[in-house]
């Protein structure tokens, strides 16, 4: 079987089914939750969440002391950063007027810069947010999607941008397309390419250069 980035997709999408992302109630959830996850695991977000719940809107957060949002946000890790970084956002937000169907008329690269503009948010929190709250098509590039097509025999480039233009060269520019690429990644990893894969039934097997150095 020929292998790009369109089989290792359709691979997955047949093994998996459809994902569904991102796991939120809210959009405005989601762009939190992209923020409580910087360096942790989903489960420590899912805990910071629900800590959170009864404050999930945008004027509340807004106007939530630091420190009691930093308390608030403790399971997740670096608690007092994310809380900056979470106020950050909310002053960029805030100018927008919460209002995310009018962020979404926003021309791509512009919103894209903005985000990046932000204290604490770089280029992976920046994708997420566009692809799952803003509608933009984008490829993310986390350590997941790293560790996969490494594997698989890719030699991807080393920078975000790099590789993430090598995939969407290749890709159209479907939002379904790149919201459950990003979900089947996350997902495979978690079943099979582990840091210690488990090969045996992966989907990826008769594509996959098994390089683990």
């Amino acid at each position: 079987m020929q292998k790009n980035v369109q089989v290792i997709y359709d691979s997955l999408y047949d093994y998996y089914g459809p994902q569904s992302w991102w796991p939120a109630d809210t959009l405005f959830e989601m762009m939190i939750g992209s923020i409580l996850v910087q360096n942790t695991n989903w489960r420590n977000v899912d805990k910071a969440l629900l800590q959170l719940k009864p404050f999930l809107k945008p004027e509340l957060i807004y106007e939530m002391p630091i420190d009691e949002l930093a308390q608030l946000i403790r399971s997740s890790g670096f608690y007092n950063i994310k809380a900056k970084r979470i106020k950050a956002f909310m002053e960029w937000f805030q100018t927008h007027d919460y209002k995310i169907e009018q962020i979404k008329n926003i021309e791509s690269k512009q919103l894209r810069n903005e985000l990046l503009r932000i204290n604490g948010v770089g280029k992976e929190t920046a994708d997420v947010m566009l692809l799952y709250a803003f509608d933009k098509p984008i490829f993310i590039v986390d350590a997941y999607a790293r560790r996969i097509f490494y594997r698989l025999g890719f030699d991807m480039p080393t920078s975000y941008d790099g590789f993430r233009n090598e995939v969407e060269k290749e890709m159209p520019r479907n939002l379904i397309v790149y919201n459950e690429y990003h979900a089947l990644l996350v997902e495979h990893a978690k079943v099979h390419c582990k840091s210690t894969p488990i090969c045996e039934g992966c989907p990826l097997k008769s594509i996959c250069d098994q390089r683990l150095s």
